[in-house]
């Protein structure tokens, strides 16, 4: 697997990280959201937008201290609901990366282009809506993964508003969390109905809308 920054140096991890992502608001799809490491530390955080992202097409990914490191914004017109994301503030720069759906029929993946040394692509297969989707290199190697967060104390899956971003040695966690505020955006467009169906990137996934699911011992 390559190893290197996309979005910032000091968010490559030498080892294998589990970030808790709160999404901060449970009533619009994209109010914001906060990222925590193993200890409890604030990571990342998204200071509430409210429901006018839509209006703006921009979101700003920010470090625990409130400094700027990522704007994603949607591109406009688009298709194939193409996003963009920028270094910074994004003031007068080319993008480092875009992400859009695969195909327009049906449920297709995402892709995503990276702009840098040549160019990168990943996939984004699974249901961000069910909080299972992994994003694959051009290798078909697994570099981080969305999924639904287990609390082992309590023996329960947590309700949909409280998931896990784990990411793989070597690939940049600032920008794993970038691609988690565009599927959010685009999950929740779909879901108002911008585009006519629900975004369940790959193959169909059922999940449930219990907040807590009781699991059997032996499964964690």
């Amino acid at each position: 697997m390559k190893i290197g920054a996309i979005v910032e140096e000091g968010f490559v991890y030498e080892q294998k990280t589990h970030l808790t992502v709160l999404k901060t608001s449970l009533f619009f799809a994209g109010d914001g959201f906060t990222a925590y490491d193993s200890k409890g530390s604030l990571v990342f955080r998204v200071d509430s937008y409210g429901p006018y992202v839509g209006d703006t097409g921009e979101l700003v990914l920010m470090d625990a201290a409130g400094r700027c490191i990522l704007t994603v914004r949607r591109k406009r017109p688009s298709l194939h609901q193409r996003w963009e994301g920028f270094a910074g503030e994004r003031t007068g720069q080319k993008p480092l990366f875009s992400v859009r759906r695969s195909s327009m029929i049906g449920r297709s993946s995402m892709t995503v282009e990276v702009y840098r040394n040549g160019g990168e692509e990943y996939q984004i297969e699974g249901s961000f809506g069910c909080r299972k989707c992994t994003i694959y290199n051009a290798e078909r190697e697994a570099v981080a993964e969305i999924r639904r967060k287990v609390d082992a104390c309590a023996n329960v899956v947590l309700g949909k508003d409280v998931f896990l971003l784990s990411v793989k040695p070597g690939f940049d966690g600032a920008f794993a969390m970038g691609l988690v505020l565009i599927l959010d955006q685009i999950h929740g467009a779909d879901a108002d109905g911008e585009n006519g169906t629900r975004l369940a990137v790959g193959p169909p996934t059922r999940c449930s809308n219990i907040s807590f699911i009781r699991l059997k011992k032996g499964v964690l």
